[in-house]
């Protein structure tokens, strides 16, 4: 059995959880984290269109793409620790919502954290990619939130006046 836990920041620490008592003994687990590359498309734009001509030598997209990776590095090792068994880290650079459903393909269950507005389940707790994700998934999915919501009576709007 393969399970993927896909790691975002923020949220991550859920989603291992879950990973560690949803996976059975033996089950590979693969630790996914994926960079969007806006920023650093974002960093070239500027850079380009701001200081007109550029010097590809002096292209602020490296350091920046540099430094999301080493923060993806980070994560996937506090994640690797959290998990506290033997697992496969895997980064990747592209649109989150593409490259996790690509890479759940083969797989028997991917686990990821609802990201939205934490006191509202339904469409409003999952944002676009995780979404797109729950809707286009390969394989089952394990949606688990990032903390426990709130109970009905405790909700904005709700209970006692």
């Amino acid at each position: 059995m393969t399970v993927i836990a896909w790691i975002v920041e923020g949220t991550w620490p859920a989603c291992v959880d879950a990973a560690r008592t949803h996976a059975p003994d033996g089950a590979d687990i693969v630790l996914l984290h994926v960079t969007d590359p806006e920023a650093m498309n974002a960093a070239r734009g500027s850079y380009a269109g701001l200081l007109g001509r550029a010097r590809p030598d002096r292209d602020p997209a490296v350091p920046v793409g540099t430094l999301a990776s080493a923060a993806a590095d980070r994560l996937l090792a506090d994640a690797a620790a959290r998990l506290g068994r033997p697992a496969t880290r895997l980064h990747r650079t592209g649109r989150p919502e593409h490259e996790v459903t690509s890479t759940a393909g083969p797989t028997d269950l991917l686990v990821l954290t609802r990201d939205g507005a934490p006191t509202r389940p339904g469409p409003h707790s999952l944002g676009p990619a995780t979404r797109f994700v729950v809707d286009h998934a390969p394989c089952p999915v394990l949606l688990v939130w990032p903390e426990a919501p709130l109970p009905e009576r405790e909700k904005p709007g709700h209970g006692m006046p």
